[in-house]
């Protein structure tokens, strides 16, 4: 038996875009899911070295459910880099001003952390509305 591995020329002509609706999707459970296709696991020719995944695009971000205490509880951390430049928001706070940031920052967490993973999530557009502009590239629903 020959393995057979997915070329780069391979992995780009067989990219497919989809549309999620977040609205009443728990976030977790969503993003494992957006993060599965993201990195092309769903394909039978996935290879963990190639960006072999498809795009995906997330509506109706700032309707995406939340299961316990998370809405007050979960904080988000980032730091400036200088002393005392550590700051925190709730996400009940990030929801208000940032909901497709709570989308984004659930699925990074879930790619590979080097260049790899930094191109997969290029593939992700988030919108906090029900409207995008991606209607050329014939999205297809995805259910989660």
């Amino acid at each position: 038996m020959r393995t057979v591995q997915m070329t780069k020329a391979e992995s780009l002509a067989q990219r497919r875009w989809y549309v999620i609706d977040a609205e009443g999707q728990v976030l977790g459970r969503m993003a494992t899911e957006i993060a599965r296709v993201l990195r092309g696991k769903h394909k039978p020719s996935f290879s963990p070295h190639v960006d072999g995944g498809d795009f995906v695009i997330v509506v109706n971000a700032k309707r995406v459910k939340l299961t316990g205490s998370k809405e007050t509880d979960k904080r988000y951390y980032r730091h400036s880099g200088y002393p005392g430049g550590l700051r925190v928001r709730s996400l009940s706070e990030m929801r208000e001003k940032k909901p497709e940031a709570v989308v984004r920052l659930a699925v990074k967490g879930m790619l590979p952390k080097n260049r790899l993973g930094k191109g997969q999530l290029g593939k992700l557009k988030v919108y906090a509305g029900p409207e995008h502009p991606h209607q050329a590239q014939l999205p297809m629903p995805l259910t989660v």
